[in-house]
């Protein structure tokens, strides 16, 4: 992503959306940005849930607005958390992120203490499974 103040805005999105995390179980609120094909940028927070395999990361509510909205591919995804080491999308994100974005996509991953880390969607999940291997 060469242009910072992309990531400034991507940063501001998520970081916005993850105060209005539901995390009353883990306590770790996560937000995330997607700059879509559209130009527009999509967020999402966690939202947990008492029956814990119920609940949303992030990274899914960010989709599932990006594709209410209208749009189809990630261009790049911002997630941020707390804490000083980067917050990194799970692997079940990592494989949602991968339906709708190229392995060359951009992922800025950020815990607000820290430095952001970014990398490539191939970087994050080597090897991957993708649409193409369905024809698609």
């Amino acid at each position: 992503m060469a242009e910072p103040k992309l990531g400034e805005a991507l940063f501001a999105a998520a970081e916005a959306v993850r105060a209005k995390a539901y995390a009353p179980y883990s306590g770790f609120s996560v937000g995330a940005a997607i700059l879509a094909d559209d130009g527009q940028i999509y967020a999402g927070c966690n939202i947990e849930n008492a029956a814990y395999p119920q609940g949303n990361c992030a990274e899914a509510s960010a989709i599932a607005a990006m594709i209410a909205g209208g749009a189809r591919r990630i261009k790049a995804i911002y997630v941020t958390g707390p804490g000083t080491d980067p917050v990194t999308p799970c692997g079940g994100c990592r494989q949602r992120i991968r339906e709708f974005a190229d392995l060359d996509a951009v992922v800025i991953s950020h815990g607000v203490e820290g430095e952001p880390l970014t990398s490539t969607l191939e970087q994050l999940l080597p090897h991957s499974f993708g649409p193409e291997f369905l024809g698609k």
